[in-house]
């Protein structure tokens, strides 16, 4: 868990500082107070882009010195990781005081997040799904960023190359064509052990009062064909269309609702976002039991949209992961049922002195 977390010139936080003293993190504030700022630094304690996914500059306090800085104690390990003036788009990492990468994050923490824009998940791009299903196999497999780097650095080498095809170098792009080769097929097995680990997890739990869904990973073909002969014969093709036409990444996740058999992308908005429950309560249950810790939880305005019954349901199943679990909202009576939390107001970018929660 995140003992203690600092933040400065992130986002609107000049500076703030942050020490939980229960699992149940809650902040809560008005629209634009810096609610989600806070939930994207902790995100930002893992690989890749953070909860928005967005650009490191625009990470930087506006007024700002054109830098961001975010710190947390986990386990006695300090994580760090920002920007500093003069690099806005190059991000630095430091672990227990050393420099390090993005990717080693992953050894100290796993991180799920649930935000409203992945409401419309079933609905989004392959790319968003893809997105996801990463995340959740990176919590699970740590090496997996590695992996999906390597993998896309040598595709973005080899689309280069075929831009004048006739005189690439064959030996060069058979190279990248193996890279990709040997790192897709660690991408491909470590979603597919997570598919299924996942869905032995998914059907041992109730179907209330969360719909249970049915996980696949969706592929354009199952050709036995290894990949680096595939791409070797399909040159011409990908040369074409400007990009690679096969391979891991154009991989997607299919979610069925279960007790309906209907294609999550056909459900009623109330119950994607009862799909998406149900896969992130059975995931942090099974990174619990695999990795001997619980990943760290970031829901954005959770219960905002689910009737109370719903919500003391989810109450009670978080706190059965046994992680920490980081949530907001608008109104602090929307966690009312929680029996003990650290709340914090947020206004305006700063955050306020914990408040006493009544019935801890």
């Amino acid at each position: 868990m995140i003992g203690r977390l600092t933040l400065s010139d992130f986002r609107n936080h000049a500076d703030a500082l942050i020490v939980p003293d229960h699992a149940f993190i809650v902040l809560t504030g008005e629209n634009g107070a810096g609610k989600t700022n806070i939930l994207e630094a902790v995100s930002m304690l893992a690989p890749g882009r953070g909860l928005r996914g967005a650009a490191l500059r625009d990470m930087t306090r506006q007024g700002g010195p054109g830098s961001f800085g975010i710190a947390a104690e986990v386990d006695g390990v300090m994580l760090g990781t920002g920007v500093a003036p003069g690099a806005p788009d190059r991000r630095q990492v430091r672990i227990g005081g050393v420099a390090s990468s993005a990717n080693a994050l992953a050894d100290h923490l796993a991180i799920v997040w649930l935000t409203p824009a992945m409401d419309r998940l079933f609905m989004d791009s392959p790319g968003g799904r893809r997105r996801f299903l990463d995340r959740l196999t990176l919590a699970l497999h740590p090496g997996h960023a590695v992996h999906s780097a390597r993998y896309e650095a040598a595709m973005r080498a080899r689309n280069r190359l075929l831009t004048n095809l006739p005189a690439a170098d064959p030996a060069w792009l058979a190279a990248l064509e193996a890279q990709m080769d040997e790192h897709g097929a660690a991408l491909g097995g470590a979603r597919a052990d997570l598919v299924d680990r996942l869905s032995a997890e998914l059907a041992a739990q109730p179907d209330q009062p969360f719909a249970r869904p049915v996980l696949e990973i969706a592929q354009e073909d199952r050709a036995e064909e290894p990949l680096a002969s595939r791409l070797a014969r399909e040159r011409r093709r990908d040369a074409a269309a400007g990009r690679t036409l096969s391979g891991p990444h154009r991989n997607d996740l299919a979610v069925v609702h279960a007790a309906k058999g209907q294609a999550a992308a056909l459900c009623s908005t109330g119950e994607q976002k009862a799909l998406l429950l149900s896969i992130l309560l059975a995931h942090a249950a099974l990174v619990a039991a695999r990795r001997g810790q619980p990943p760290v939880l970031l829901l954005d305005e959770v219960a905002a949209h689910l009737d109370p019954m719903r919500r003391t349901a989810l109450f009670d199943r978080l706190a059965m992961t046994g992680g920490q679990v980081w949530m907001t909202g608008t109104e602090d009576s929307l966690f009312s049922d929680l029996s003990s939390a650290t709340r914090f107001s947020v206004c305006a970018g700063r955050v306020g002195v914990p408040q006493v929660n009544p019935r801890s």
